[in-house]
């Protein structure tokens, strides 16, 4: 979730930075004019007081668009605003007519390419339009060192370029943005399947080996009640066989339910490394040559799957790297990724308090921690010979 914070974060910042940028090209515009003596303090105090507006609407429209939402009647307000700044304030490409392509950045986010394109276009013809207009009232500052040809072609060209280059600029940030939402979403799915797969292979498993057990005890039962009033020898003998079978029943549920809780640690390393590299995550496997000494392979395996789990939920790792090395002494497994580096142990849930209950029982212990090198280490350590 950090990281997802962190590129919406990012998405937020960039498509506002077309503000201060339209701020200090202002500035520049104002700086021209107090040169030229060209500077007016009415009309540099409306396209101030417009721009300021548009400055403050912006922030509202940035939320809306990041919620995946277009507010038609805030950016029409917005555009209005922008308008009257770049009229007022004399539509110079290097000035006031700067808001106009501020307001582009968004209005063209969340269209479709054909309706981004017409906006653009509207916008580029405004523009010029307005800055024609300077130069037909004689208020434009290009016009007074190029000639009113060679102003127009400098405001033709340059609005086309920013009208050209304004709108794919804001569309890439947000598509950036919504693909690592999408890419978050779907590490939620994968989690969410892998446990619901797991839920229909214990279902499965506990159907084929105690369901056969379960039909032929409703069967011999219901025969033995028949056989009672009239054979009661063979009604005993049914009932034995149901006890046998209730028995058999009941050792081969704990077999079934022993098989679930303790689990299979090379199926298990399969399995995750398997479901790391479907959702994008680098995995590598650094195991021992000997097999693991008894009882250590079950708690390894509880350990790697819940550890997984939270790189999948928790996280945006691109490596994930899983470690296990034993001695005489102690066993140990090591999980260590990128993906939560600012993430507190105590955040992981349930499953961080599962694996030391599961590590406490045989004595041994587990730690979950950053590195403090852009990396979070979950390190589960067993000694040996075990106990429990």
């Amino acid at each position: 979730m950090e990281s997802l914070a962190r590129a919406r974060r990012l998405t937020r910042t960039m498509l506002l930075l077309w503000f201060p940028v339209m701020w200090v090209v202002i500035a520049i515009g104002v700086v021209v004019a107090v040169a030229a003596d060209r500077f007016s303090w009415w009309s540099t105090g409306l396209a101030a007081m417009a721009a300021a507006g548009l400055t403050w609407i912006a922030v509202g429209l940035v939320t809306e668009l990041l919620g995946r939402r277009y507010p038609v009647r805030q950016m029409a307000v917005a555009a209005v605003l922008a308008v009257v700044a770049a009229a007022v304030g004399g539509a110079e490409p290097l000035g006031w007519g700067f808001t106009l392509m501020a307001w582009l950045g968004l209005a063209t986010i969340h269209v479709s390419r054909r309706t981004a394109f017409l906006i653009a276009a509207a916008t580029g013809v405004t523009a010029v339009g307005l800055a024609g207009l300077s130069v037909a009232l004689g208020t434009s500052l290009m016009a007074a060192e190029s000639g009113s040809w060679g102003a127009m072609a400098f405001y033709v060209v340059m609005y086309a370029v920013w009208c050209a280059t304004v709108p794919p600029s804001g569309r890439l940030w947000v598509w950036i943005w919504q693909l690592a939402d999408e890419a978050h979403a779907g590490r939620d799915a994968h989690a969410r399947l892998s446990v619901a797969e797991e839920r229909l292979r214990f279902a499965r498993d506990l159907h084929d080996l105690v369901g056969h057990q379960l039909s032929a005890i409703a069967v011999k039962t219901e025969l033995a009640t028949r056989l009672s009033d009239v054979d009661a020898g063979a009604a005993k003998a049914e009932m034995a066989e149901v006890n046998t079978l209730t028995r058999k029943a009941l050792k081969e549920l704990r077999q079934a339910v022993r098989g679930y809780r303790e689990l299979d640690l090379t199926a298990e390393l399969s399995s995750v490394k398997g479901v790391l590299e479907a959702a994008g995550v680098r995995c590598e496997l650094r195991l021992p040559y000997h097999p693991l000494p008894d009882g250590v392979a079950p708690v390894f395996a509880y350990v790697v799957r819940e550890a997984v789990t939270n790189v999948l939920k928790h996280s945006a790792a691109t490596f994930c790297d899983i470690t296990i090395r034993f001695t005489e002494q102690e066993a140990e497994l090591s999980v260590r990724n990128d993906g939560v580096a600012r993430q507190a142990a105590g955040d992981l849930g349930s499953g961080l308090a599962g694996m030391r209950e599961r590590l406490d029982a045989v004595g041994g212990t587990v730690e979950a921690r950053p590195t403090g090198r852009g990396e979070f280490l979950l390190t589960a350590v067993v000694s040996l010979p075990m106990v429990g």
